[in-house]
């Protein structure tokens, strides 16, 4: 059973709360149809992160992204929140 599938976070895998937001595993823009359900910070997250072609070279897996430091990073200091917690996101600085 997929994390979608158990009321989970795709992103975190943390249950979800009252508020859910759908994420575009291949972005819209690039005709991606497809989307999982996250919390809308880990959707903030994955956007701070990675630009649209970044996430169609993904290809909708989530593993590639977990490649990323600062998502990693953002994911073990979410771990331990409650479902509807709120904070502001910042984009990490690009080279």
């Amino acid at each position: 059973m997929g994390a979608s599938e158990a009321g989970l976070c795709w992103l975190c895998s943390r249950p979800l709360g009252r508020k859910v937001q759908q994420h575009h595993v291949v972005p819209k823009a690039k005709k991606g149809r497809e989307t999982v359900p996250v919390h809308p910070i880990c959707h903030r997250a994955i956007h701070a992160n990675f630009t649209n072609a970044e996430l169609v070279r993904a290809g909708g897996a989530r593993e590639p992204l977990l490649a990323n430091a600062e998502l990693v990073r953002f994911l073990g200091w979410i771990a331990d929140k409650p479902p509807d917690f709120h904070a502001p996101t910042q984009r990490p600085k690009r080279a």
